[in-house]
């Protein structure tokens, strides 16, 4: 079956999995990757696919609400994977109005314009979808009580029984209320309000799936994981947030592409989808076992870089702990995580140490000059 999909944010660190996958597995669909190239968006993260025939990149800003909804009519789309976002919460308590802009703003942009768009075919909704990714931040922030001697992190498998052994069922749920307490999660929370609206008011067919912290290559340097491996690598401070015992559930990005491609085509319209690892770990034991395998894979000694380790003030509305409860998901649609930290930290280490002209690229703005003659990026 031929479909017409645009995947907003591609260019990203989560979209550039999405639409690498979809382009090598789905050869009779074309993608249309929709980025605005902002800082976090770089074409480099898919030059092994710019080549492909059902491949197409669209320079555009996700509230330019008119250009989007030519592009719907031009390509015939009949499919949004909307991933595009300001992701980083220390941006969004700096600068919150560019977060409500783009995250409700925009989506608010790609909703009314498809709406009018499928509205106006003789099949209108049938066959098509709008499919919204967002976050686990938008739940708040769970207890971190657990019984003495059981505590992240668990077990090397992919399982959930000593999580819930640790925690009882406190975990975010598809029905868990929402309560956001940063900028960044607030408008996120807005968008996903919207989204539904759009399905329970006109009929729109909607997911939104929420996901747990993600990992793995092209991830922008801002980001904890791929900010420290830079600085070890280079012998520079790491800075932790107060003690460092926030507590976070990761999940490798390949395996949220997986979770992303199952939803899309099997989910449920109107259905929320919860995505996470069950892989909780205290940022201070993640940022030792980042040291450990960045040292091992340069030839130092295990642990030479932990006196890098650097306590700072904590960030403001810093939530103690996020943990997603992925049972629906692998209940209905039997996906589940592939990998978990020890096996993704060790894929994700080798890969930055392997490219970093690609991080150093990245860190420079370099990748950011490239693209300013191409697409006139301001």
């Amino acid at each position: 079956m031929k479909r017409n999909i645009v995947i907003t944010g591609g260019a990203g660190f989560i979209g550039s999995h999405v639409v690498r996958l979809f382009v090598n597995k789905y050869p009779e669909y074309n993608i249309i990757n929709l980025d605005k190239l902002t800082y976090a968006g770089n074409l480099a993260n898919l030059k092994d696919i710019e080549d492909k025939p059902n491949y197409k990149f669209v320079k555009m800003d996700i509230c330019d609400f008119d250009a989007f909804y030519q592009l719907m009519q031009d390509e015939q789309i009949d499919g949004i994977i909307h991933l595009a976002a300001e992701s980083h919460v220390d941006r969004s308590i700096k600068d919150p109005f560019t977060f409500a802009r783009t995250n409700v703003m925009g989506t608010l942009s790609l909703l009314q314009a498809a709406k009018l768009y499928w509205e106006s075919l003789p099949e209108k909704y049938e066959g098509k979808r709008f499919y919204h990714i967002s976050t686990d931040e938008v739940y708040g922030a769970l207890s971190m009580t657990h019984p003495e001697g059981i505590e992240p992190p668990f077990t090397t498998k992919a399982s959930s029984s000593q999580h819930h052994e640790a925690y009882g069922e406190d975990f975010f749920l598809e029905t868990t209320k929402y309560n956001p307490h940063s900028p960044y999660s607030a408008s996120k929370a807005g968008s996903d309000h919207f989204v539904r609206a759009f399905h329970d008011t006109y009929g729109m067919p909607t997911i939104v799936t929420n996901c747990s912290n993600n990992y793995g290559p092209y991830q922008f340097p801002e980001k904890l994981i791929p900010l420290f491996i830079n600085n070890i690598r280079n012998r520079k401070p790491l800075p932790v947030y107060g003690k460092g015992e926030n507590v976070r559930d990761w999940l490798f990005v390949e395996d949220h592409a997986r979770a992303i491609d199952i939803i899309f085509h099997e989910g449920k319209v109107a259905e929320t989808y919860n995505i996470g690892g069950y892989n909780e770990w205290k940022n201070i034991d993640i940022i030792k076992v980042v040291i450990n395998t960045v040292d091992r894979l340069l030839g130092r000694k295990e642990g030479e870089d932990l006196d890098l380790i650097t306590y700072v003030t904590d960030r403001l509305g810093h939530d103690a702990r996020y943990a997603i409860d992925s049972t629906k998901l692998q209940r209905e649609l039997g996906w589940e995580p592939s990998l978990q930290f020890e096996e993704g930290i060790e894929k994700t280490v080798k890969w930055y140490l392997e490219n970093q002209e690609w991080l150093d690229n990245v860190t420079s703005g370099v990748y950011q000059k490239y693209y300013e003659n191409m697409y006139q990026v301001k």
